[in-house]
C-alpha cells in the first residue's frame, strides 16, 4: 500500500498544525495563568518597607523619585497582595493576607523605592535582590532556601541570612555601622571598599574556607585551626559578623 504524494504533504502538514496549536494553548496557559499587580505610594522622607513573602522572587532597585512603585507578577493560584501605608512604612504582609488559604503560586515583586529608603524584606523561598540604596537599614532574610544579591548598598546597618543559598554584598562599610551575614550551606562574598574601618569575626566551622583576599594584612588571629579569624582593619569603628556553616566566606576589594 502507498500514499499519494498529495495526501503525505496534507497529513505533514495537519500535524504540524496541530502540534503548534499544541504548543500555543500550553503558552496561554501559562500566560493567563498569571496575573499583575501595580500600585504605587507617594513616599515621605526616611519612608520604610516591609515585605514578608511566602514564595518567589523579590527584587527592589533605589531611583530618583519620591515615590515607591510595587509590580508584583502572580502565580496560579493567585495570592492576595493588600500593601498597607502606615506612618511612613509600606507594609506587604502575603502570610498574613493569606493565612487562611492553602497553597498560594509564587508572587514575583519587582518595587522602585527612593535611594533612602529603609528596606525590610522576608521571603520563606526564593531569591531577594537590593540595589541602589543608601537608607539607614537594609535586611534581608530567606528562612529556607535562595540566594541574596546586595549592590551598591550605603547602609549603616546591614543583615542578610538565609539556609541554603548564597549571599552577595557589595557596598560600604559606614563608621559606626553594624553588617551581619549568615548562612548555613553556600558562598558569602563581601566586596568592600579597601579603605573600610571595622573589626571583623568571621567563622566557618565546618569548612574553615575563609579568604580575606586584600585585607589579610590587619591585626588578624586565626582561632580553632582556622575555624574562625578575627581581626580589626583602620580604627575598627564598624562592626562585621559573618557566619557560614558549611560554606565559604571570601572578602573582595570594591
Amino acid at each position: 500500500m502507498s500514499f499519494c504524494p498529495t495526501l503525505f504533504s496534507y497529513l505533514r502538514s495537519a500535524l504540524k498544525f496541530t502540534a503548534a496549536a499544541a504548543l500555543l494553548a500550553v503558552f496561554s496557559i501559562s500566560v493567563f495563568s498569571q496575573k499583575k499587580f501595580s500600585r504605587t505610594y507617594p513616599a515621605p522622607n526616611n519612608v520604610r518597607l516591609q515585605l514578608m513573602n511566602k514564595s518567589g522572587t523579590v527584587t527592589v532597585e533605589g531611583w530618583n523619585r519620591a515615590e515607591i512603585q510595587i509590580v508584583a507578577t502572580l502565580e496560579a493560584p493567585a495570592a492576595n497582595v493588600a500593601p498597607q501605608n502606615l506612618s511612613g512604612t509600606i507594609v506587604i504582609n502575603l502570610v498574613k493576607d493569606n493565612q487562611d488559604r492553602g497553597d498560594i503560586g509564587n508572587v514575583n515583586f519587582t518595587i522602585r523605592v527612593p535611594y533612602t529608603t529603609m528596606v525590610d524584606i522576608e521571603t520563606r523561598m526564593g531569591n531577594l535582590n537590593v540595589s541602589n540604596v543608601r537608607g539607614g537599614l537594609v535586611r534581608a532574610r530567606i528562612s529556607t532556601e535562595g540566594d541574596i544579591t546586595l549592590t551598591n548598598i550605603g547602609s549603616s546597618a546591614v543583615s542578610a541570612e538565609n539556609v541554603t543559598g548564597d549571599i552577595f554584598y557589595d557596598g560600604d562599610i559606614v563608621a559606626g555601622g553594624t553588617y551581619r551575614f549568615a548562612s548555613t550551606r553556600g558562598a558569602i562574598n563581601l566586596r568592600i571598599p579597601f579603605n573600610s574601618n571595622f573589626r571583623v569575626v568571621a567563622t566557618a566551622p565546618t569548612t574553615r574556607n575563609i579568604s580575606l583576599g586584600v585585607f589579610g594584612g590587619g591585626a588578624i588571629n586565626y582561632i580553632g585551626d582556622g575555624r574562625r579569624v578575627v581581626g580589626k582593619f583602620g580604627d575598627g569603628s564598624a562592626t562585621l559578623s559573618v557566619t557560614n556553616q558549611q560554606g565559604s566566606i571570601s572578602f573582595f576589594r570594591r
